[in-house]
């Protein structure tokens, strides 16, 4: 586990796992694969629930756009970091995600990637591609519309519009939406419940009610992927990425 960017305690079957890049909590391969490891390390440890947090004003915001230098395949890289992020979905243990700040782009993912999600009505989530010229990942296409419903979904990633906690409550992006100082509380105090109830039963039902979902993941991954490498070569993903880096608004042409 990379111990300056994620840890992991345990207190009474809760383990939280949290990452330490604020204030944007950035996603690479190295952070998602310590979550994954803390992850896998709190169930040989006799945890029952985690709780996924970040230090900071920010849940996660995605990749780092302007981290590009000296990467040769896109689709590679992006694919060592997706992969790591299927091993947090194939994790046993309930999974809640306490959302603070924002969660943009594989942030979303990320989050998406847990059981619950707790937020304040300050929280934005955000699917941001279309709003930088490519093809979402992290599953995506899988989780999101799983968790809100296919025309929320299609909402979120075709306008690339900021959700905020209320509106998330309302469409179960949210479940449970507290004071911004208290999220990480409430989350724990979920994890808490959960982990009060049988955990082989718990386990199981999990097992059960989210079996569809794993067996989409590679296959919509690859998907993804390709339609991120081919994105990736457009005029308007250039114009995107160039107008993120500089906070300003793009102007598509099409190509």
């Amino acid at each position: 586990m990379s111990a300056d960017k994620v840890t992991l305690s345990i207190d009474d079957h809760v383990a939280v796992v949290e990452t330490h890049s604020p204030p944007a909590n950035f996603l690479n391969r190295d952070v998602l694969a310590a979550i994954a490891d803390a992850g896998e390390e709190a169930q040989s440890a006799g945890a029952r629930a985690i709780v996924l947090c970040a230090e900071g004003r920010h849940f996660c915001a995605g990749l780092n756009l302007s981290d590009r230098s000296g990467q040769v395949d896109p689709r590679d890289a992006a694919a060592a970091v997706y992969h790591q992020g299927m091993r947090i979905f194939a994790l046993e243990l309930p999974v809640i995600a306490a959302v603070q700040g924002t969660a943009l782009g594989g942030g979303l993912g990320l989050a998406c990637a847990a059981d619950f999600r707790v937020a304040s009505p300050e929280t934005r989530f955000e699917a941001n591609f279309a709003r930088v010229g490519f093809h979402h990942g992290f599953a995506l296409s899988v989780s999101l519309p799983r968790i809100v419903g296919n025309q929320h979904a299609a909402f979120m990633l075709y306008s690339g519009a900021e959700v905020r906690g209320e509106q998330a409550h309302r469409i179960g992006l949210a479940d449970r939406l507290v004071a911004h100082g208290d999220i990480r509380d409430q989350a724990i105090d979920l994890a808490q419940e959960i982990a009060a109830r049988a955990p082989l039963a718990v386990k199981s039902m999990r097992r059960t009610l989210r079996q569809d979902l794993i067996t989409q993941l590679d296959k919509v991954l690859e998907h993804e992927l390709d339609e991120q490498a081919q994105l990736w070569r457009t005029e308007d993903c250039a114009i995107g990425i160039q107008s993120a880096r500089e906070r300003q608004v793009p102007t598509f042409v099409g190509r």
